[in-house]
């Protein structure tokens, strides 16, 4: 089981991020997800977080527990859940928006510059798919042909070829990412 907590400022499409993996687990990996979310009372701007729970067998409690990934988009939301996050979770994070501090435990640190990245593509926007590309690779949560299921089917038509982009541009970065951990010092 995955407990996973997506955390940043609304208008970042944390929500959505939930949504997508939540989709790609259950319709096409054929697994059990359920989301929340939370979110200030600002429109755009405040903290906010989406929390999925995935599961190869039904999930009887819909909540997070303790979160064995936490994909931080914006420093508030890394300050606010890092402590909930798992002795031994995975920390995936924009490296240009989150500054983590000295890690604690066995959590084990993934940077990725999601937002620059989506800023060469165009669109500042879908820098959150950029991050669920690298979360794919990194975690193996869901598959790679799930979410390339899953990402059409929860964006706007007119956005779906930058949102695929955006996804095999943080998958790739992903991908080179654990080969060079796999690489002898």
């Amino acid at each position: 089981m995955a407990e996973i907590r997506f955390a940043g400022y609304g208008g970042q499409g944390i929500i959505r991020s939930g949504i997508i993996v939540g989709r790609a687990a259950s319709i096409y990996d054929d697994k059990f997800s359920t989301m929340s979310q939370s979110f200030g009372p600002e429109a755009r701007g405040g903290a906010c977080s989406s929390q999925l729970v995935v599961s190869e067998s039904k999930v009887l409690y819909p909540y997070l527990t303790a979160a064995g990934i936490l994909v931080a988009m914006s420093q508030a939301g890394y300050d606010k859940f890092e402590p909930e996050l798992s002795e031994k979770g995975l920390l995936l994070y924009d490296e240009d928006l989150v500054k983590p501090k000295a890690s604690r435990g066995n959590i084990t640190p993934f940077a990725i510059p999601a937002t620059r990245f989506a800023e060469q593509l165009g669109k500042k926007i879908v820098a959150n798919v950029v991050i669920l590309g690298f979360f794919t690779a990194i975690t193996k949560v869901v598959t790679y042909e799930s979410m390339k299921k899953a990402i059409p089917d929860s964006v706007p038509e007119k956005a779906i070829d930058l949102n695929l982009k955006a996804f095999e541009r943080g998958y790739n970065f992903g991908l080179e990412v654990l080969k060079k951990q796999k690489e002898p010092q």
